[in-house]
């Protein structure tokens, strides 16, 4: 089957990270400013706030900050979601914190996104927070960055300034594993290169920000080959009309499912096949990731939630034991011997983490030997025994399948977000 068609999505995630004061929130809302994607009440709110926080011009960056806190102290503390549209694509934007102790929040930000924007001060060049979030993006699996060099306007517009900070960004792209990197010279404030070129510098032949958003290919980032369905739920209406109707329902984390293909339950191994899917209610002949549907078997298999559906001859791994990166997010340090519930997809088993061989210098990308306690924000490399196997992919192979979080027992509180290795 052609996938094409399905897989060339109209919906770009991105998330924004940078360091304080680089104008993030200034930028998201200059993106939805002059794309004309702010209600009138919205404007007369922002002019209002701007009026008596006593800013020379109206300040953009207010229609991202929700918190009170936020607006207050002018930094963003939360992740705020965003979302606009143009004619050619609809996009949903994380605005994430660039404080250290609030690196969390950016990986919960960046955690569904296909793309970020990293912004870089043109007086400063790339800082620390530069290399954590460039480091979290290339952990999580972003494929495409934009690095937007904002404030030209404060450094006179200089191409010299702004070729300065792409090769040293390049030189730390080297020890990331992003494939897509794409830089653009940015005055957020003013409006040069966001929606509109910028007359300020005609020596840069790129497209703006906004085109360029619309135009990045997303659709080979989605794993079109390896099929995996995680059943959130068994459906069996009961009623006259659906009387002998037996779907299982969930979210495709990756491949191609067509009706007649041979698929097999994990982890029991039985084989049928594909009898019909559905949308909603409509009856379709393919589904693809990430489209949540509802399938139906020829045969009749033992099939509960947590079970997987996959190929026969491209099944995913079956394991106890998990090498995973943790990124943790708990006030409680973690700790060795530490039992929390493990949740993947649909299914969730009991866990122990056996030991945690390094902790990662996010500033310096660096690997530490564990002489301190894993504290929040901490992002470190650790050995998990489970209860039960999981159907598992590597994290760099499908995010969907290759994603946990663990959740402390007694608070339910989800104290770590982790990526299987």
């Amino acid at each position: 089957m052609n996938t094409k068609g399905y897989l060339d999505m109209d919906l770009l995630r991105f998330t924004t990270a940078g360091s304080v004061d680089d104008g993030k929130s200034t930028l998201i809302g200059r993106l939805m400013y002059d794309t004309k994607s702010i209600f009138e009440d919205q404007m007369d709110a922002i002019e209002a706030s701007s009026e008596r926080r006593g800013d020379e011009q109206v300040n953009l960056a207010l229609l991202t900050d929700g918190l009170k806190a936020e607006r207050e102290a002018g930094i963003t503390i939360d992740v705020a979601y965003r979302y606009f549209a143009t004619p050619s694509r609809k996009f949903i934007i994380a605005d994430t914190p660039g404080h250290i102790e609030y690196t969390r929040n950016m990986v919960t930000g960046a955690s569904t996104a296909n793309l970020a924007i990293i912004l870089i001060d043109a007086r400063k060049g790339v800082l620390e927070q530069t290399r954590r979030h460039s480091f979290i993006s290339s952990l999580l699996g972003i494929k495409h960055i934009i690095v937007c060099i904002n404030k030209m306007d404060l450094v006179d517009y200089s191409q010299d300034q702004f070729e300065k900070i792409k090769l040293e960004y390049n030189e730390l792209s080297k020890s990331l594993n992003i494939p897509d990197i794409q830089f653009i010279p940015i005055s957020a404030l003013k409006g040069d290169n966001v929606v509109d070129g910028s007359e300020q510098m005609s020596w840069y032949d790129g497209d703006p920000l906004l085109k360029t958003l619309e135009k990045v290919k997303i659709s080979d980032d989605f794993n079109t080959e390896d099929a995996r369905f995680p059943v959130q739920r068994v459906i069996r209406p009961q009623s006259e009309e659906f009387r002998d109707f037996r779907g299982f329902a969930g979210k495709i984390e990756g491949g191609v499912f067509n009706v007649g293909d041979e698929v097999v339950a994990l982890p029991s191994g039985t084989t049928s096949k594909i009898k019909t899917i559905h949308l909603g209610k409509e009856e379709i002949k393919s589904a693809y990731s990430p489209m949540s549907v509802t399938m139906t078997l020829e045969d009749e298999i033992d099939i509960t939630r947590g079970d997987q559906i996959a190929k026969p001859d491209n099944k995913p791994e079956v394991a106890k034991d998990l090498d995973v990166m943790l990124c943790w997010l708990n006030d409680k340090p973690i700790t060795s011997g530490g039992k929390y519930t493990v949740r993947h997809t649909s299914n969730e088993a009991m866990g122990i983490i056996k030991a945690v061989e390094y902790k990662v210098d996010v500033n310096t990308l660096e690997k530490e030997e564990v002489a301190s306690e894993v504290q929040k924000n901490d992002i470190c490399k650790a050995q998990l025994k489970l209860s039960k196997p999981l159907m598992i992919d590597r994290y760099s192979k499908n995010r969907g399948t290759g994603s946990i979080i663990l959740v402390d027992n007694f608070t339910n509180e989800t104290v770590a977000a982790g990526m299987i290795l």
